[in-house]
């Protein structure tokens, strides 16, 4: 049976929990002539909770666990003398999955029958032909332990999810008749169903700090595996990024930690200013009508995907800097550069400047304003003395805000700057960031425990590191000018 077979049967018992306990409610307050402690609603909704909440619990509970389980001890049970020289058990157990879902799919299209199965062996030709017709590629000398694995592995799963299946439903239908069978009119129904629904709140402002917790820890224990098979000192010092998944890599940060701030400050340099002065306008200058028709159409630039913001930067905006700057000034001939990807990212920045930092600059009172003209002010005197001072808290989280996309984005970057990890002043050469080489060294059938591999986890923790330093940095500057404005 089906995750969402099972949900629906789980909400249906539910559903009918709910008014098959408020019309009990209200059956017990007449026959017994008391008032009820709650409204009816409420009893319903108590049983609702108690049919509905642990069953789904401990579904998503078994669905975490099962697999862990399972492959845990298919694993265990391979022998080593199928795992490939120089390969990884992972590898293999990918192997074990991929061929059990081919089982899975042989099953579903040809009807063959679970003795039939049992039976099949690794090396008949045509159990690799009908795999190969459900898209399971085998090559010619899958060990038969590895085929045997697989069935294995099928028919616990089959197993796990069968047993799953009757302990959900079976949760449900008991705390589904306990909770009707505790009703009566003295019971507080509604504190139970308010109890739920701060536990759901309790929950739902964890999964932040939780989600936070879960990503920091995991970039911690896998940056100090890859720190044990490389030295922290040539990461962090070496000015040369070569790796070579055969051995013999060097992998210093410093030329992609390089690329990522050059690009990021080209773009802050076009965005910051541009969408600066694009809030000013439209909260000092621009009438009602040209601020209904000008925002909306800053906006939508921050609605267009990053990888048409990619091509836009790979076939106009390099081409163009490459035949009318890079080539004339002998600087370059490559449509693949560090100012291609800034100015274009730039670009996909503004409407966070501007929109931000014009709600900002509205959101300052107008008493302020009334005061500085009242002093004699002009306009723009007012603007630059008075608005952006008691606005520039704002204004840095904006920037701040922006600055943060532009360490994190990725797409612009691999068709705009290209992919050449070095150091280097001149804005027409290509370069990388720390993002582009996370996704790179993550892709492909690379071994997981290898130091080329597990190097992405040390790049993503030093720009989660960078990254935190900014926002201490901005909260300390937010925190200086708000008490001296307000």
């Amino acid at each position: 049976m089906s995750v969402s077979i099972i949900t629906l049967i789980v909400l249906g018992i539910a559903v009918l929990g709910f008014f098959l306990g408020r019309q009990r409610a209200l059956s017990l307050s007449a026959s017994s002539g008391k008032r009820l402690h709650s409204l009816p609603g409420y009893y319903g909704q108590m049983v609702f909770l108690f049919a509905a909440v642990p069953a789904l619990l401990l579904m998503t509970a078994w669905l975490f666990m099962q697999p862990i389980l399972i492959e845990g001890r298919i694993s265990a049970n391979i022998p080593d003398s199928v795992i490939p020289e120089g390969g990884a058990r992972s590898l293999v157990m990918a192997d074990v999955r991929r061929i059990a879902g081919g089982l899975d799919a042989l099953i579903a299209d040809s009807g063959m029958t679970e003795t039939a199965l049992d039976q099949m062996r690794a090396d008949e030709t045509d159990v690799r032909s009908q795999l190969g017709n459900v898209g399971v590629a085998l090559g010619s000398d899958v060990p038969v332990q590895v085929f045997e694995a697989a069935k294995e592995y099928r028919a616990s799963s089959k197993t796990g999810s069968l047993l799953m299946s009757i302990a959900v439903l079976a949760v449900c239908g008991l705390f589904a008749a306990w909770s009707l069978l505790r009703i009566s009119p003295d019971q507080r129904a509604r504190n139970v169903s308010e109890g739920f629904v701060l536990a759901l709140l309790v929950g739902a402002s964890l999964v932040a700090i939780l989600t936070t917790v879960g990503i920091v820890t995991s970039l911690l224990f896998e940056t100090f595996h890859f720190f044990k098979l490389y030295p922290a000192r040539e990461f962090f010092f070496s000015t040369v990024w070569n790796p070579q998944f055969r051995g013999g890599s060097e992998l210093g940060i410093l030329p992609l930690l390089w690329g990522t701030l050059y690009v990021s400050f080209i773009a802050l340099l076009l965005a910051v200013p541009v969408g600066l002065m694009i809030a000013i306008y439209l909260a000092e200058y621009a009438s009602k009508a040209m601020r209904s028709v000008a925002k909306p159409a800053i906006e939508v630039l921050a609605g267009i995907p990053t990888i048409v913001y990619g091509l836009f930067a790979l076939i106009t905006v390099g081409p163009f800097l490459r035949d009318w700057l890079a080539q004339p000034m002998g600087l370059g001939n490559s449509s693949s550069s560090v100012l291609t990807a800034g100015l274009v990212m730039g670009i996909m920045l503004i409407p966070f400047v501007s929109s931000l930092s014009d709600d900002i600059i509205n959101a300052v009172p107008q008493s302020m304003r009334d005061g500085s003209f009242g002093l004699g002010a002009t306009k723009s005197e007012t603007i630059r003395q008075v608005i952006l001072p008691a606005a520039l808290p704002g204004v840095v989280g904006a920037v701040l805000l922006a600055a943060s996309r532009a360490i994190g984005e990725t797409m612009i970057v691999v068709m705009g700057a290209g992919a050449a990890a070095k150091l280097g002043l001149n804005p027409f050469e290509a370069m990388t960031t720390v993002t582009v080489k996370i996704v790179s060294q993550l892709t492909g059938d690379t071994e997981f425990a290898s130091p080329e591999t597990l190097v992405a986890f040390a790049l993503g923790l030093t720009l989660f590191v960078f990254t935190l330093g900014l926002n201490v940095l901005a909260l300390y500057i937010v925190r200086k000018y708000r008490e001296q404005y307000e």
